[in-house]
């Protein structure tokens, strides 16, 4: 499986997060590119603890789709609420210049790796979970988001 944490997958997102154009037509949901690259700037910070995000702690049927979520390839489904912290058109951090919000999301997935799922900040859905297990979701969140805009 894939996992933010094996460098040969965070090489390749990188190369592919390097291809993102702010002008590229979404696949499915509401985000631009620009929005969606500050989506995951603002989950990499909710989880490295730079940013309060809210939550409860997961109930046994949401433990059971984070397994699923996290261990299998099936795709995710599309429109899936996010956290209003991490929603750019309520509480998230508003696009700025484009270019430098990518540079800070290769950095924020850089902090992301070299933690290696230590210390991360229970998600705001998920609750705390494995390292292996942030690091496969690290890896699917942002292919997501880079293949709905084609990269």
């Amino acid at each position: 499986m894939r996992s933010l944490f094996r460098p040969s997958d965070h090489e390749t997102l990188r190369v592919r997060l390097g291809e993102v154009q702010p002008t590229a037509e979404g696949r499915w949901g509401r985000m631009s590119p620009h929005q969606a690259v500050c989506h995951l700037c603002d989950w990499f910070r909710g989880i490295l603890g730079d940013r309060p995000i809210s939550g409860d702690p997961p109930s046994m049927g949401v433990k059971i789709l984070r397994f699923i979520a996290f261990t299998t390839p099936l795709p995710w489904p599309k429109g899936f609420r996010t956290a209003p912290e991490q929603d750019q058109e309520r509480q998230g951090t508003a696009p700025t210049e484009f270019a430098a919000d990518v540079a800070d999301l290769d950095a924020l997935m850089l902090r992301f790796v070299e933690q290696q799922g230590v210390g991360m900040t229970p998600h705001w859905r998920w609750g705390q979970m494995p390292a292996a297990m942030w690091g496969r979701y690290g890896y699917r969140h942002v292919d997501h988001h880079l293949r709905q805009f084609g990269a």
